[in-house]
């Protein structure tokens, strides 16, 4: 990492090639195999000495750095982050016909700010599977658009605005005869199939305008999908420091699904870290009572965006603890463990920023207005590992397009770079 702009150039990169949680995944596994990981079959016998190494499963990626002298106590530093974002997925016969209007039948993903997903210009990404069970990625580009009722027909719409999510969410993407311009078979087109082909499908809308600096001195950054691509992106280049002589093993863990409850196979509720640690421990020669040694001296960082408190809405924010955009990554506590954060962890995070040489600011919510959970709380609870949860504060989060200042995209990401590398 060698300056806040070439490393914002490349998160910049890294977003537009990273329409979907699938997306995501190959595209950390391509930049992770540029700098000499392997990746690995979850179907055969793994390698057991010291290297660099990767899985992906579905939509999220697993990657570790095995030093040269790791033990069977060995224990394990992860960086854990999100690959999927809110936004409208593509329901099961999705070619619509209204009016005259070719539409697209879409289900609500997550909790996205609907609102802001109006007459933007969206496009389909993700996997289509074959009747072989081959997958193939596609994305069509600007494709859809979800049109706003004009001011004309709701005169009173500034008053208050209310979105149907059945009804007033279906987007267009043409004109004319549903026959004639099937959705599917367009999609499989994209992918150099023929429609027959596509057994199924898992398919998410994106905002296609690119990402933008901004402002008085081109520092904000607007884009799609900061949450979670902001901490994903971070953990992928933390990674590629950590050292080969480190006296812990380094892993980033990507998961999928964290939007709709992390409740899968490759969500961090599922047994994907689990597996992937366990399976590192066994080629150790780990016992289950040395596995649990090595989990006992373990971190989680769960890095995840936050709030910055919005200048036209103080009001929703703590009266005291004030996060503001530009001012350093966050550390978020919550008195009901909604995040995993405690003394100790607090303690350790302050080491990290003090050793990276980056300040930091603490997040509580407003006790009237109840704050989300991360993937911190799911870890910890599933493997009993220490966990922090920390991240960078935005404006317009789960917007189709959030706001964020890129000094705190750069301080989080040689924070966990020295969480990776430094005795601590």
């Amino acid at each position: 990492m060698h300056n806040t702009d070439e490393y914002i150039k490349g998160f910049a990169d890294f977003i537009s090639s990273s329409p979907s949680s699938y997306h995501t995944a190959l595209r950390v596994g391509q930049l992770l195999a540029e700098a000499g990981y392997l990746e690995l079959s979850e179907s055969v016998e793994w390698p057991t000495g010291p290297g660099k190494r990767f899985i992906i499963r579905d939509g999220a990626i697993l990657a570790w750095h095995q030093p040269v002298m790791a033990e069977p106590t060995t224990p394990f530093r992860v960086l854990g982050a999100h690959t999927d974002s809110p936004g409208f997925k593509l329901k099961p016969t999705p070619t619509i016909s209204s009016h005259g209007w070719l539409q697209a039948g879409v289900e609500v993903y997550g909790g996205p700010l609907i609102n802001s997903w109006l007459d933007r210009e969206l496009e389909l990404a993700g996997r289509l599977v074959t009747r072989d069970g081959s997958e193939f990625l596609v994305r069509t580009g600007p494709f859809l658009r979800i049109p706003q009722l004009a001011i004309h027909l709701d005169r009173n719409v500034n008053e208050g605005f209310t979105l149907d999510k059945q009804r007033h969410t279906v987007p267009v993407y043409g004109i004319g005869d549903p026959s004639q311009a099937d959705l599917m078979s367009y999609l499989a087109s994209c992918a150099g199939l023929a429609v027959e082909q596509v057994a199924g499908y898992d398919l998410i809308t994106a905002d296609t305008n690119p990402p933008a600096r901004f402002g008085v001195d081109n520092s904000l950054f607007a884009a799609g999908r900061l949450d979670n691509l902001v901490s994903v992106y971070a953990g992928l280049r933390a990674l590629l420091t950590a050292p080969d002589d480190a006296p812990h093993i380094s892993v980033l863990a990507a998961f999928d699904h964290e939007e709709i409850g992390s409740e899968t196979r490759s969500g961090a509720c599922g047994p994907v870290l689990e597996d992937v640690l366990t399976r590192i421990s066994d080629g150790l020669g780990a016992s289950p009572s040395q596995r649990l040694q090595a989990f006992a001296d373990s971190w989680c960082l769960s890095s995840d965006v936050g709030h910055s408190v919005h200048p036209n809405y103080p009001e929703r924010h703590d009266p005291v603890n004030h996060p503001l955009t530009g001012r350093g990554p966050i550390l978020k506590v919550n008195a009901n463990q909604r995040y995993a954060t405690d003394a100790h962890g607090s303690a350790l995070w302050d080491r990290v920023c003090r050793e990276a040489g980056v300040s930091y600011q603490e997040f509580v919510s407003n006790n009237s207005v109840p704050c989300g959970s991360t993937i911190g709380p799911l870890t910890a609870t599933r493997l009993g590992i220490r966990t922090i949860d920390v991240g960078v504060p935005l404006l317009s989060m789960h917007s189709a397009r959030e706001l964020g200042h890129i000094d705190d995209f750069f301080a989080l990401a040689r924070a966990i770079s020295t969480f990776f590398t430094a005795t601590l």
